[in-house]
């Protein structure tokens, strides 16, 4: 299926003024507003690593979410992700790692792990993130 064939669920819209050392994005609905302080500094914002890996998260559960209906389970109400975005830089300059610490109390592992495999293979964040960059998926 091409893009054309696929139909639009929705848009995000945000603009962004100056970048992560003192910038800041709103939506174009006005639910996010956000400033952008650089990693590991002092300031108020927040950086896309952290914006990457709640939105990620959030998708990523809603799409084990999706499994778990079609595996007739019930996610766990207190299921959580603890995300990991990390910004590197090498000699190829930056790039990024990811991991999503996954916890699905009350599951069996096999259920727990089914249902985060699942996720991945059909979360849109992972798809876009899986082949370009290292990602690690772990059941805690």
């Amino acid at each position: 299926m091409n893009d054309q064939e696929r139909k639009l669920l929705y848009t995000g819209r945000t603009h962004t003024v100056g970048g992560r050392d003192g910038g800041h994005a709103k939506s174009s609905d006005g639910v996010l507003e956000v400033g952008f302080s650089t990693p590991g500094t002092h300031g108020t914002g927040t950086n896309p690593e952290q914006l990457l890996a709640a939105g990620w998260s959030a998708c990523f559960i809603g799409a084990m979410g999706i499994a778990a209906r079609k595996m007739r389970v019930t996610l766990p109400p207190d299921t959580a992700i603890d995300a990991e975005v990390d910004l590197r830089l090498g000699d190829d300059g930056y790039s990024l790692a990811a991991r999503l610490n996954i916890t699905l109390p009350g599951l069996e592992r096999d259920v727990a792990q089914a249902l985060a495999d699942a996720g991945h293979e059909t979360c849109p964040y992972s798809k876009a993130l899986k082949d370009s960059i290292d990602v690690t998926i772990h059941v805690v």
